[in-house]
């Protein structure tokens, strides 16, 4: 009997050790930035999701912006403004002043690409806080092949960032002048 229920306690310590040793991949720690594998000329790129309760949705959400890390690494136009107003005004008797500052930061990044071959290799769901995990990868080959490809893309993609960017600066225009009213 003894001997019986030793050997149950080692059989469920082994198993809670294999299960303990399992853990998070170390590309879910390490990124999109930190993964590269001389061996196999590649990119990687690690997208996740939290708190989405439909799971088919967050794994295919995560997987999409996996494959936007891998988009990033090739071409990304960031449009950045920032305005810096400070004032400080003195009553009559220069005894009282009032002081004012604000700092706005408008930045926006656009990225537009067509991947060809960008394929999920892994997926892990961490339970503890429902984050959603796939790295996605492109491969050396299938990498140049999609350069090929989008030669007349990089032109438009340009002219839309071009336009969607006046866009966007203008609403900031539009928004300062109401504020000035």
């Amino acid at each position: 009997m003894k001997q019986r229920l030793m050997w149950c306690g080692i059989v469920v310590w082994v198993a809670g050790g294999l299960v303990g040793c399992g853990g998070v991949p170390d590309w879910v720690e390490q990124g999109s930035a930190a993964l590269h594998q001389d061996e196999d000329q590649a990119i990687y790129g690690v997208g996740s999701i939290v708190g989405v309760k439909n799971e088919p949705l967050a794994w295919d959400a995560a997987e999409n912006r996996a494959r936007a890390e891998i988009a990033k690494t090739f071409q990304t136009y960031t449009a950045y403004l920032m305005e810096d107003y400070a004032t400080s005004r003195t009553s009559g008797n220069f005894t009282d002043s009032a002081e004012e500052q604000n700092l706005k930061r408008t930045i926006k990044t656009f990225v537009s690409t067509t991947l060809s071959g960008v394929r999920p290799m892994d997926r892990y769901k961490d339970e503890d806080n429902e984050t959603y995990y796939v790295l996605a990868k492109l491969s050396l080959e299938e990498m140049k092949d999609m350069f090929e490809q989008s030669k007349e893309l990089n032109a438009q993609a340009r002219e839309f960032v071009r336009e969607n960017a006046e866009r966007a600066f203008e609403r900031l225009r539009e928004e300062e002048a109401r504020r000035r009213r």
